[in-house]
């Protein structure tokens, strides 16, 4: 008999998931019927209840979440995690108490706070408690939108992590002009603090609309400031032009954002999955522009969280991922799980 060829092992580097929400997750449990939501407020409120009805608690809810990004080649996360005046820092105590026990995927998690900041009196003191609690990083979320005060919310989080020593990354979902206008506030924030680098910006769906007039001024601005593009290519929801953000010098990772929880029914876990869905709903074609879509999900993440073992990757590295695929591109493609994960030469430990 004629021996068959074997199958070709491709190493990769390992992935990032540049934004998600573990604390928020049903991952593990059973079915969770969502509610209809036509706005944001809406599915905020949902979550809201939807979270305040677990009986499993945010540390084992997280950590079935985590072990399965681990396993499918995940080696490092940006954790959006919810603070509250009713919330306290519980919910990011649980997320860092299911992180420690994975210490093979390195999380880095952002005080959130999902629920308003000066609208919600008594989260700003719960969110400096929070950075003595196991977050990494201040939050913010649609300073127009959502608290109606651009420069009061921004003086708020700018001012807590100039105190703290932290790093920014604030949500945005705001379009239009008025959401370009925030993000222009946001990179002269980033330029005016010698912050360049160090403060991302989640969904920034102003970015997205190529129709908007002070878009391209906008970009510049971004670039110059070094701030970071998140995007999660959702559903419906827009999606950057990546080839525009690219010849402006702009930088974007890729997250899961929700994963089973109260926004969304969908997600895996898995950044292969969703560099997958950044190439479709981007129209990649090509190899290149498939490969674009992995390296997003990993290369880039991993300068952002500031990892060189992933950030500064090469084939001979201890730390990738191994897979039963020809090429980047068809990997993209096809969406296998790793054959292996390893991290310093060893296999990691997903449990």
């Amino acid at each position: 008999m004629t021996a068959l060829p074997s199958s070709p092992v491709l190493r990769t580097p390992g992935l990032v998931d540049g934004h998600i929400h573990p604390d928020k997750t049903s991952w593990g449990l059973p079915w969770i019927s969502r509610r209809p939501a036509a706005t944001l407020s809406a599915l905020i409120e949902n979550d809201r209840a939807t979270q305040a009805g677990y009986e499993t608690s945010v540390e084992d809810r997280a950590h079935a979440l985590l072990s399965r990004a681990l396993e499918h080649g995940t080696l490092a996360m940006r954790a959006h995690v919810d603070v509250s005046s009713e919330l306290g820092t519980g919910n990011v105590e649980g997320v860092r108490a299911a992180a420690e026990r994975l210490p093979d995927l390195t999380v880095q998690i952002v005080a959130f706070p999902q629920f308003g900041l000066l609208t919600n009196p008594g989260t700003l003191e719960a969110m400096a408690a929070a950075l003595d609690s196991g977050a990494d990083l201040v939050g913010g979320i649609d300073p127009g939108g959502i608290e109606g005060d651009l420069h009061g919310h921004l003086d708020a989080v700018f001012g807590l992590a100039d105190r703290a020593g932290r790093d920014l990354d604030i949500h945005l979902h705001d379009g239009g002009e008025d959401g370009l206008a925030q993000i222009r506030e946001i990179a002269r924030r980033t330029l005016a603090g010698g912050r360049q680098g160090r403060v991302t910006i989640g969904h920034a769906f102003a970015l997205c609309d190529t129709t908007l007039p002070s878009l391209q001024e906008t970009l510049d601005l971004v670039a110059e400031a070094g701030i970071w593009i998140a995007t999660c290519a959702l559903g419906p929801d827009p999606v950057p032009d990546l080839d525009l953000l690219e010849r402006h010098g702009v930088r974007v990772v890729a997250g899961s954002d929700g994963v089973r929880d109260a926004w969304s029914p969908f997600g895996t876990g898995s950044m292969v999955d969703r560099a997958h869905l950044l190439a479709y709903r981007t129209g990649a074609l090509i190899d290149a522009e498939l490969e674009r879509a992995f390296r997003i999900a990993s290369i880039d993440g991993g300068e952002m969280l500031g990892l060189p073992e992933i950030a500064e990757w090469t084939r001979e590295s201890g730390t990738r991922l191994e897979f039963a695929a020809e090429s980047v591109a068809q990997l993209v493609a096809d969406r296998p799980a790793p054959l292996r994960v390893l991290r310093d030469g060893r296999p990691v430990a997903s449990r």
